[in-house]
């Protein structure tokens, strides 16, 4: 299937998945079309031809859809998991994946979604694998959704500011990102709030964050 086929395939399919998406979970919904805008961004700074920020805007947008299979009670908990409940908080990446490669338009989409959680030293889900090794695209993404994830409202905290979540990724590259894509990153932050603010109406005045690692669950559970 070329690309031009691609595009049209997807088209219909995404809305249909994200509106599915956005009643199942409102958050998810608005935090996957601000990831996929912040990794076109970033791509668009790598140099990535067209129809590759095509791939990584869908991958990007529908990089959560496996929390669809993730039970209420665990996806919209407040406060800490457990053990159990970061188990199956994890498995989204997985669901996610066994949705979509049943679908040939998204041939190739469904691998970047498996690997979005993977860590750059390794210590990630659900695969382990580590540097290089994750998928481009998936390390895109990665960085992406951790810096919205952390600046982003949700109903039990405030985000971070933006310059706030930009030196907490800083802080775990060469753990949990590739530095490469954190340099793309540092070049594009400037571009962010009226990126995001186009999109929709957001507070750039938040706290200060704490938690990293809790709020990401970035370690694969054992």
């Amino acid at each position: 299937m070329g690309y031009k086929d691609l595009s049209v395939c997807v088209d219909d399919l995404i809305n249909i998945i994200i509106v599915t998406l956005d009643a199942r979970d409102p958050y998810t919904y608005s935090h996957s079309e601000r990831v996929a805008a912040l990794s076109v961004l970033i791509g668009t700074e790598m140099n990535l031809l067209e129809e590759e920020l095509e791939r990584l805007h869908i991958a990007a947008h529908l990089h959560d859809i496996g929390k669809i299979g993730v039970p209420d009670n665990v996806l919209n908990k407040e406060g800490r998991l457990t053990k159990e409940e970061l188990i199956l908080m994890q498995s989204h990446s997985e669901i996610g994946y066994n949705i979509l490669y049943k679908i040939e338009c998204f041939n190739e989409i469904e691998v970047i979604v498996l690997h979005h959680h993977e860590r750059w030293d390794g210590r990630g889900y659900p695969s382990g694998i580590a540097g290089e090794d994750i998928p481009l695209f998936s390390r895109i993404i990665a960085v992406a959704d951790s810096f919205d994830a952390i600046s982003s409202d949700r109903t039990y905290r405030p985000g971070s500011s933006y310059e706030c979540g930009f030196y907490e990724l800083l802080k775990h590259a060469k753990d949990q990102f590739c530095p490469t894509i954190l340099g793309y990153f540092s070049e594009v932050v400037d571009r962010i709030p009226p990126l995001l603010e186009s999109i929709e109406k957001v507070n750039i005045h938040h706290t200060a964050f704490v938690g990293h690692e809790n709020l990401m669950h970035s370690r694969r559970v054992v």
